[in-house]
């Protein structure tokens, strides 16, 4: 029994470390930028509020995409959200504040079916296509970057950085320690 109990204390011990390494790994890589330029940005959606205003966090993740844009880091901005609870397609939504903002209309590509991380990546290929980039910069919470750098990683896309907000909230310890399961799953 003794042993039984020493081994799950080491193994608990190791998922936690594994856990602490890994959060400050993401943490770190989501606080990074090199600086790179790239064909485009793509801008992950989050929540637009009941009356069609975008949520705080959404509107720091655009006002990120409109400094790579006005610092000609970026050619082209993709936005992709899917329709939220509220009822609002969050990449039209996305797309009404960057026009606000003076960015043109003819380099905003809107995704309204990025549903959730994995589909925002799988359509950015889709439009990747047509577009035919050759990198991109993944705009989202520092905490959600390198999950979304990883699963275009896995689908055969290597040419991407990111760049995120400096925007934080409370919830955001909930969010890394979402993280971490959800890396290992997708």
């Amino acid at each position: 029994m003794k042993l039984i109990i020493k081994v799950l204390k080491t193994i608990c011990i190791a998922i936690f470390t594994w856990f602490i390494i890994h959060s400050v790994y993401i943490i770190y890589d989501g606080l990074s930028d090199n600086g790179a330029q790239a064909d485009v940005a793509v801008i992950l959606g989050n929540k637009v509020n009941k009356d069609g205003t975008l949520s705080e966090r959404l509107e720091k993740r655009l006002e990120t995409g409109v400094e790579l844009y006005q610092n000609h880091r970026i050619k082209r901005i993709i936005v992709s959200g899917g329709l939220g609870k509220e009822g609002f397609y969050e990449g039209s939504k996305m797309k009404e504040y960057l026009i606000s903002k003076n960015i043109p209309d003819s380099v905003i590509i809107v995704d309204n079916k990025g549903d959730n991380t994995r589909l925002t990546v799988e359509n950015t290929l889709k439009i990747q296509k047509k577009y035919h980039f050759k990198s991109l910069i993944v705009v989202s919470q520092y905490f959600h970057v390198t999950r979304t750098k990883k699963l275009f990683s896995n689908k055969g896309f290597k040419n991407v950085s990111s760049a995120s907000p400096r925007y934080f909230e409370w919830r955001d310890f909930y969010s890394v320690l979402r993280e971490f399961p959800a890396f290992y799953t997708q």
